[in-house]
């Protein structure tokens, strides 16, 4: 198509479109998952969108272990429920500004022109306007994928992390703090032969540690020996939000634990203003471009298991420290 004969009620249709398919897709953390990873089928170019299908795995996997005996025994429901919106609500925002990012680009690819100035109608930042004309114009895989990444972590900092009842009832609580330190906050890609691999954040709240997280992982799942397995599993194993996707192929042949996610929450509504989610002021942020520092081991599967058994051990302790209490012994 001609740009000058794509005129304001095609474009109207097209945000029509977009924001049909963005209310469709942003259901719950399953519709999400699969959302992303079918836009990546469709554009394998943008990396970005496997990422995030896989990220979303993960958090689909750490809302589940909220039901799981060991959390329940050590957390109660009121920190449980509010861990889960955590996770969701970080899910959400991100996937409600990233979301019509990528459909905007794939209508672009139909029509042949770009139609980033579009993207303003979905309040995006300046800042990924930008970064999607010049990778229209460059073709830079790379940059773009590190500059989703920045524009993520910085777009979820105040609504999410900064959150008055987040950061006082989740992120200076005692649970939050005893992951921090053991490194329980750790993103799995695993594979069908039964194995893990991932890196951990030692601080989730600095936006700088989330952004190295996030390039790290990206080097995992596109530049590792590795990232075909994952690409294998993703295609292979639909996402229910439960660990069991994965443990079922352990060869000691874990039972279920967690349930899938759906059974567990159902979808909730969300009040964070996405008109006002604005963060990008000019600042310079050449600094996070830099290739990320690889370093330590990748493979986590007995690690992860161990931690899992650590996770289970505490919650017993503390359910046993409870009885101890009422019984008066």
């Amino acid at each position: 198509m001609d740009k000058e004969a794509f005129d304001q009620q095609q474009a109207a249709f097209v945000m029509r479109e977009i924001r049909k398919q963005l209310e469709r897709a942003n259901y719950d953390n399953i519709s999400r998952t699969y959302a992303y990873f079918q836009f990546y089928i469709r554009n394998p170019e943008i990396q970005w969108s496997f990422l995030a299908s896989m990220v979303s795995r993960n958090a689909g996997y750490n809302m589940t272990d909220l039901h799981s005996s060991c959390y329940r025994a050590a957390l109660d429901h009121k920190l449980r429920r509010e861990l889960f919106l955590t996770y969701e609500d970080a899910n959400w925002l991100i996937f409600s500004d990233a979301f019509p990012q990528l459909l905007i680009y794939e209508y672009s690819k139909i029509i042949g022109f770009p139609l980033f100035s579009l993207l303003k109608a979905f309040s995006v930042s300046p800042f990924m306007i930008r970064e999607w004309q010049t990778f229209w114009d460059e073709r830079n895989k790379e940059r773009i994928l590190t500059s989703l990444i920045i524009n993520e972590q910085h777009l979820i900092h105040n609504p999410v992390i900064r959150h008055p009842v987040f950061k006082k009832e989740v992120f200076t609580s005692f649970v939050y703090r005893f992951q921090d330190v053991f490194h329980f906050s750790t993103v799995l890609f695993p594979t069908l032969n039964g194995e893990l691999y991932g890196y951990s954040v030692y601080d989730f709240k600095r936006k700088a540690s989330r952004i190295e997280l996030g390039k790290k992982l990206a080097w995992l799942l596109f530049q590792s020996r590795w990232k075909d397995d994952f690409f294998l599993f993703a295609s292979a194993v639909p996402h229910t939000g439960s660990r069991f996707d994965y443990e079922q192929y352990f060869d000691d042949k874990r039972i279920r634990q967690t349930p899938i996610l759906r059974m567990a929450f159902p979808a909730v509504p969300h009040h964070i203003d996405v008109s006002k989610r604005e963060w990008f002021h000019g600042q310079n942020l050449n600094k996070y471009y830099s290739a990320p520092a690889i370093r330590g081991r990748s493979e986590l599967t007995d690690w992860h298991r161990k931690k899992r058994n650590q996770m289970q051990l505490i919650s017993f302790l503390k359910e046993f420290w409870t009885v101890q209490k009422k019984t008066g012994k």
